[in-house]
């Protein structure tokens, strides 16, 4: 009996050494890509058509006895952008790995599930037809609440057919992919008896871009960004139940019904506001919720922050890129995070079909 006891209570410590050396190995992980993610960031304030070295970024943002034309530069032109970068790739990053987590799918994402179509229709509808829910004087929130309002009901149109019975997560992916024909079809339809100028402001709007959010947007996107994040993590453990199976979270107390509702409701509250102020970027919602889930795990309390850091430090890299892949022009970022994503969503497949 005593030496069972003994050796009970010498696996119990070998356990907890192991859980240990996993989170500090975990929260290591967590520190290097702060710390690219932070490289990304000066990178993208130093690198345009004005070039500075670190060293000058880091000395206008806390010395103002820089030139005026630096602090110009870096504060009022700069900032926003690679702020906006760091906010909005977070954003869509934890969208998406809350949408596949609650779906249960890996090609889960505010991008295939219809949302970033629908806020290009609802943008359309302002830029092409005039049509907004805003009075005229509020001209710069107009088009993204337009695209803001058909996003969330798109979001909404998922949820409530997804409580229908029978509904499959399955399904709901595919009702999300035929939400993107839907409204592709219907934007096309828009740009066809659009006139010119109002053509070129819909497919301009449409390949995404850092450059249209100003400090007040910025701070609207941070708070939302900082609301849903901490909803999400006071539901961590739920949230990691819930990758054992429906079944198996029910019988640990979850409810997994509100939530399933509680994750795609505010994931698209992220998305659907990102999209609106800075127009579709694809590709970094599917895959940095990959790249992190690759790196720390299942475990919530630490792929919510992993997958929030990696968006940040793929978009961040991705605005350094639209900057010096053509020299003297910056490419929309959309585009940028497309070239990108897709080369390594393949390499994430091949990787997962070795493991």
């Amino acid at each position: 009996m005593t030496e069972s006891v003994i050796t009970g209570s010498a696996m119990s410590g070998r356990g907890r050494r192991l859980y240990l050396e996993l989170a500090q190995r975990r929260l290591r992980i967590l520190a290097g890509i702060s710390l690219l993610t932070l490289v990304c960031f000066v990178a993208d304030l130093a690198v345009g058509q004005a070039r500075y070295t670190s060293a000058e970024v880091l000395s206008a943002l806390w010395d103002p006895a820089v030139p005026l034309a630096v602090q110009v530069i870096l504060w009022d032109i700069r900032l926003p952008v690679a702020l906006t970068a760091l906010v909005v790739g977070a954003s869509l990053s934890v969208a998406g790995v809350q949408m596949q987590t609650v779906l249960g799918n890996p090609l889960a994402s505010p991008f295939t599930l219809g949302l970033s179509a629908a806020a290009s229709f609802g943008a359309a509808l302002g830029m092409i037809l005039g049509v907004t829910i805003l009075p005229a004087s509020a001209v710069a929130f107009a088009i993204p609440a337009n695209a803001f309002l058909v996003s969330m009901l798109a979001a909404l149109v998922i949820y409530r057919l997804s409580q229908k019975r029978g509904i499959t997560t399955e399904m709901i992916v595919l009702l999300g992919t035929t939400l993107v024909f839907t409204f592709t079809a219907l934007l096309e339809a828009l740009q066809y008896v659009a006139p010119n100028q109002a053509l070129s402001a819909v497919v301009f709007w449409m390949m995404g871009s850092l450059s249209r959010t100003d400090w007040p947007q910025l701070a609207i996107l941070s708070v939302i960004l900082l609301f849903v994040s901490l909803v999400f993590a006071r539901q961590a453990w739920a949230f990691t139940a819930l990758r054992l199976g429906d079944a198996r979270a029910t019988s640990l107390g979850v409810a997994v019904g509100r939530l399933r509702l509680q994750g795609i409701l505010l994931g698209s509250l992220l998305a659907s506001v990102c999209v609106s102020f800075v127009g579709t970027i694809g590709f970094v919602g599917l895959v940095a919720p990959h790249i992190a889930r690759m790196l720390v795990g299942e475990d919530q309390r630490f792929l919510l922050p992993a997958s929030a850091l990696c968006g940040a430090c793929m978009l961040s890299a991705a605005s350094v890129l639209s900057k010096t892949l053509v020299e003297g022009q910056a490419l929309p970022i959309g585009i940028v995070t497309s070239l990108v994503g897709v080369p390594m969503f393949f390499v994430l497949i091949l990787r997962s079909r070795k493991l």
